[in-house]
């Protein structure tokens, strides 16, 4: 005996129990011709194979099927009745007996309350209809079987839809039971890897008031998604459907779950207006020929016990039924049948057996039933030769029918291979059905299949060009916020969904050079980010060039300084006899003006593109030149002292500073210089480098002195020339000669050194190829001031005041203050 239970009227009326009278009998309406099929398909199934001769011979299965209302107070009182042997109802059979395994229910809620009674009796239940991934847990639900894949791959199923056509903002209704919730959860947690947003999500039932529906309502339009998924039974999305209907909520993408996809009460002209080009999946669908001669045949008249006959009778025909045990013949005669009526040529979806679904599972699960039974009583599967009973059906227990029914595996005569796995599942495969409205009909059109590859892994397949969406011909867009060009970056809005989010422009220095971008890239250190932050473009490179003003002027300057220094020689040499060229010591002179001449060149290795020679040489030609010029003018400073010393009678220190000393002080100052400058080059010595300090879009070309220390040993060693300088030429400054050199000379040391004592800050706090600017104005500032407070007034007596070029008036006041001393 094989027990079933259907949703054949799909709505209980309630009741108001008093207690003071025994409780009336369950009442249920709404006839659902899917179920009552179901219902047939089982028998259909069953008298199929008690006709086979290889499948359980010589036994004949019987069966039982009771309503559920779809409730699952109603399926668990009907399972119990079936299990116990006792029918609710009055019957001519005093005790029937218990059955071997139940085929239940459609709604998970429903298969959920019979399991988890069952389980612990060993009693099997196979569903033809539940989905619920919850159902699968073994450890619960130890007895559970279905026919139909679990949620768990729907949802596996529906994610790839979603993620395949880039939906990213999507809004959800659930039944408000196991089915609804758990395949929301499933679904939600399958999209959540792959960075999909649900924006609400919305719960229906059958039995809500319509406040509640209304509210659903509302809540898809305030939303902004255009894709919506319904994982809903056909009875409790129904209502829902008729209110989007009524209120012209149009331009959303419906997803639906196989509970009410292919379902026929929703799939009319009406409903389409509004739920056209929805999208889903179901199990694939199998054509059963013989089936269609069975349906049929239905015939009150031919059965007058069979259940729910009458009232699918009453559907069809349109009329009653003439039982003559129940009408007395006055009332509603109109309304009774002739007797003559036949279902052979009704055009009705409910006699189309080509594209069978849950009826195709209804119908796999009886076979298993019945392949499970073969096996425990003929120890062997169906099919083989020897047929021999080695068990007695009376022997036969529900948990010996579990067991086998989890290693039952055979092949159907339609060629699919029939097995469950470890969790009482069978192999997932799904079709992908959209609807589509043909001839002034609902059409549900497979375009595609979602299965198992071989790998392991599933693969869905789908012909786009041939969806028709609700939207029009383009794919439907759903997102919340709109995808960030490039150039910019997500930022996630508070309080919102990681879907939703501003684009915000990449800071300066990194980009984004793809859509979507959640993080902007940094530029590499040598280059920046373009306007529009798309991309990285090289610096541009800054340093000091002879193209543009500043070192034309420094070129021009330099120049000018090295030529005057030549001309200055020029003269000395053409008038070297003269009175002014001879007491201003003509050699130490010359000496000078050659040192003032390298020191106007050395700018012009401050401009061009730093290299390594031109780094060292900037600036240790540079400390060189100086030391020898300060030498120079040091030594100058001795000869005017010593000259006025030798004035004193009795004092010898001109005679010991001749020529000779002279030399040996510049030499000797010179080379300490050199070493301070070999040292350098040698441990540290400045290389060429790049600056990005100053400026983000610029690199500064500079030369990195290398060793901090030994450049300002360099300055330092400079400044304490001149330091000592600038004291000798103070304390001469009142020598009594009418050309006083001593004057000037302390007139440049102050000018030489106010310049370097201003260059240090100045160097210090310039930025870029103000750097070398800067030192190149304290080179040429303080040897144009050496240049022309030493040379210029000599050139202007000899030039200008020619009569000034005399040794009368060179000696002048010498010869003056002796008069006055005498």
């Amino acid at each position: 005996m094989i027990g079933g239970i259907f949703p054949v009227f799909h709505k209980e009326i309630g009741s108001i129990y008093t207690f003071e009278s025994e409780p009336p009998g369950v009442k249920c309406e709404g006839f659902d011709l899917r179920a009552f099929r179901w219902t047939q398909v089982m028998i259909f199934a069953i008298e199929e194979i008690n006709k086979d001769h290889t499948l359980l011979p010589n036994i004949t299965l019987g069966y039982r099927i009771l309503n559920s209302c779809a409730s699952p107070t109603n399926t668990l009182r009907a399972a119990l009745t079936l299990a116990s042997g006792q029918e609710e109802n009055n019957s001519t059979l005093l005790c029937s007996p218990a059955i071997s395994a139940l085929i239940a229910e459609s709604g998970s809620s429903q298969s959920l309350a019979v399991a988890g009674i069952f389980g612990p009796f060993q009693v099997p239940v196979v569903s033809y209809f539940s989905t619920c991934a919850c159902l699968s847990n073994r450890v619960k639900y130890p007895t559970f079987f279905r026919t139909i894949p679990s949620d768990y791959f729907q949802a596996k199923a529906l994610a790839a839809l979603v993620k395949r056509f880039g939906w990213q903002w999507i809004g959800t209704i659930q039944s408000d039971n196991d089915y609804g919730r758990n395949g929301i959860l499933a679904f939600t947690e399958e999209v959540k890897k792959l960075g999909i947003c649900i924006a609400f999500v919305g719960t229906v039932l059958r039995t809500y008031t319509v406040d509640k529906i209304l509210n659903v309502v509302e809540m898809i339009k305030q939303s902004t998604v255009k894709v919506i998924l319904a994982f809903v039974p056909e009875g409790d999305i129904y209502p829902l459907m008729k209110e989007v209907v009524k209120q012209n909520i149009t331009g959303i993408q419906w997803i639906g779950s196989e509970a009410w996809i292919t379902a026929t009460r929703p799939s009319t002209p009406e409903i389409y207006q509004a739920f056209g080009g929805a999208l889903g999946f179901v199990m694939q669908k199998m054509a059963i020929p013989t089936l269609k001669p069975f349906l049929t045949n239905i015939n009150p008249n031919t059965d007058l016990s069979a259940a729910f006959v009458r009232t699918f009778w009453e559907i069809m025909v349109g009329c009653k039924p003439d039982l003559h045990s129940e009408n007395t013949g006055t009332d509603v005669a109109n309304d009774m049948c002739k007797g003559n009526e036949t279902l052979l040529y009704s055009q009705d979806a409910f006699f189309n057996v080509t594209q069978l679904r849950v009826s195709y599972n209804v119908y796999k699960a009886v076979y298993a039933i019945a392949h499970a039974l073969h096996e425990l009583v003929f120890c062997q599967p169906a099919g083989g030769e020897a047929v021999r009973q080695c068990l007695n059906i009376s022997e036969i227990q529900s948990k010996q029918v579990t067991a086998q029914l989890q290693r039952v595996r055979f092949q159907n005569k339609f060629g699919d291979l029939v097995f469950f796995d470890e969790n009482g599942n069978p192999p997932a495969s799904y079709d992908i059905i959209n609807w589509q409205l043909r001839d002034g009909q609902v059409r549900h059109v497979t375009l595609g299949n979602f299965a198992s590859s071989a790998n392991g892994d599933y693969k869905l397949s789908i012909r786009e060009e041939e969806i028709v969406w609700r939207t029009g011909k383009l794919v439907p867009s759903s997102v919340c916020s709109i995808v960030c060009p490039v150039g910019t970056r997500k930022a996630q809005i508070k309080g919102k969904p990681l879907c939703c989010f501003d684009c915000i422009p990449c800071a300066d220095g990194t980009i984004a050079n793809s859509t979507g971008a959640a993080d902007c890239t940094p530029c590499p250190q040598e280059y920046w980010s373009s306007d529009r932050k798309d991309e990285c473009i090289p610096k541009s490179v800054e340093y000091l060039t002879y193209h543009e003003p500043m070192g034309i002027a420094i070129t021009a300057v330099s120049l000018l300084g090295a030529l005057l220094s030549l001309a200055t020689v020029m003269v000395f040499v053409q008038y070297r006899k003269t009175p002014v060229i001879k007491a201003s010591n003509s050699e130490l002179s010359c000496f000078l003006l050659f040192s003032l001449f390298l020191c106007f060149l050395c700018p012009l290795t401050f401009i061009g593109r730093p290299t390594v020679w031109t780094c060292m040489l900037r600036h240790t030609a540079f400390g060189v030149t100086f030391a020898l010029c300060i030498s120079c003018v040091l030594g100058k400073t001795i000869v005017v002292v010593t000259a006025f010393k030798a004035t004193i009678p009795g004092n010898k220190v001109a005679g010991r500073f001749g020529p000779a000393q002279q030399r040996l002080i510049v030499c000797s100052c010179t080379l300490i210089q050199i070493v301070i400058c070999i040292l350098w080059l040698k441990l540290n010595p400045p290389f060429p480098d790049m600056d990005f300090r100053y400026s983000n879009r610029k690199i500064v070309l500079e030369c990195n002195t290398g060793s901090e220390a030994a450049f300002y040993a360099v300055l330092g060693y400079i400044g304490i020339l001149a330091i000592i300088c600038l004291g000798l030429a103070f304390l001469a400054r009142k020598l009594p000669d009418n050309y006083n050199e001593a004057k000037f000379i302390t007139f440049s040391m102050l000018i030489f050194c106010a310049v370097w004592i201003t260059f240090i800050p100045a160097y210090v706090s310039s930025p870029g190829k103000f750097t070398a600017a800067v030192e190149t104005f304290a080179i040429l500032s303080s040897a144009f001031g050496l240049l022309m407070c030493i040379f210029a007034p000599k050139c202007y007596i000899i030039l200008i005041k020619p009569e000034k070029n005399t040794k009368k008036h060179v000696m002048a006041k010498k010869i003056q203050q002796q008069n006055v001393t005498s």
